[in-house]
């Protein structure tokens, strides 16, 4: 009968291991852009290492309130993270850029400054929270400056930007990493770059205090995507 206690015990042993697996279900909020290029990346690693997580990720371009909507997660820039969230670096910094296609600039000269855009079709962000049009930010120096630019189009979502800005209908502002292989290939051509510093990443943040099974669940997914980043070069 010896043998069989000791099975019997690795037995309980493996079930216990397999309660202390986490398990649930995260909810995430970000944008096209972090999702597709930031989060999705690092989640697909992740997520084969854990199984019994689920996880629920909802497009907004909103800066929404994560604890008022229920979320248990958020994706932002660093610099948009409220203060008193725990924010987790996910991605590199990030740079924007101003493009158009040269069928675009046939027609048009290049802007020199932010001020020029005054002048030209660019292709606008709507932002759900407030109702109103993204202002493009630029920074050189000691200067920075907010731009309301017009155009015919307005959309609420990066791709669908990019995909009008390749269309020559007007200039787009966008990702850098987004717009390397078009610029690389002459689909895209960029300007005001030495007005487009880069800026602080993305964060994967949440509130401080949360139900203990969604605590256990955003510590380990939080750390697993930081490892991750921390293999990508800034």
């Amino acid at each position: 009968m010896g043998p069989r206690f000791e099975e019997i015990e690795a037995e309980l042993a493996a079930l216990g291991e397999l309660r202390e697996k986490p398990a649930g279900t995260i909810r995430i909020t970000a944008t096209d852009y972090a999702a597709d290029t930031i989060l999705w990346p690092k989640l697909a690693k992740f997520l084969r290492d854990y199984p019994d997580i689920k996880v629920e990720i909802t497009i907004d371009y909103g800066l929404i309130d994560i604890v008022a909507q229920r979320f248990d997660a958020g994706v932002r820039a660093g610099e948009q993270v409220a203060k008193d969230m725990i924010a987790v670096r996910i991605g590199p910094d990030i740079r924007m850029a101003v493009v158009g296609a040269p069928s675009y600039f046939r027609k048009r000269s290049e802007p020199k400054k932010p001020q020029d855009l005054i002048g030209h079709n660019c292709i606008n962000l709507r932002l759900p929270t407030h109702g109103g049009l993204y202002a493009w930010e630029f920074e050189k120096g000691d200067r920075e400056l907010k731009v309301r630019v017009e155009g015919q189009l307005v959309f609420n979502g990066t791709f669908q930007m990019l995909n009008a800005a390749l269309s020559g209908f007007g200039l787009a502002y966008v990702p850098e990493d987004l717009v390397q292989p078009h610029l690389a290939k002459g689909r895209l051509k960029r300007v005001l770059e030495d007005w487009c510093p880069p800026y602080s990443g993305y964060h994967l943040y949440y509130p401080s205090r949360r139900q203990p099974s969604a605590m256990t669940v955003l510590d380990i997914a939080s750390a697993s995507l930081a490892f991750c980043c921390s293999d990508r070069p800034e």
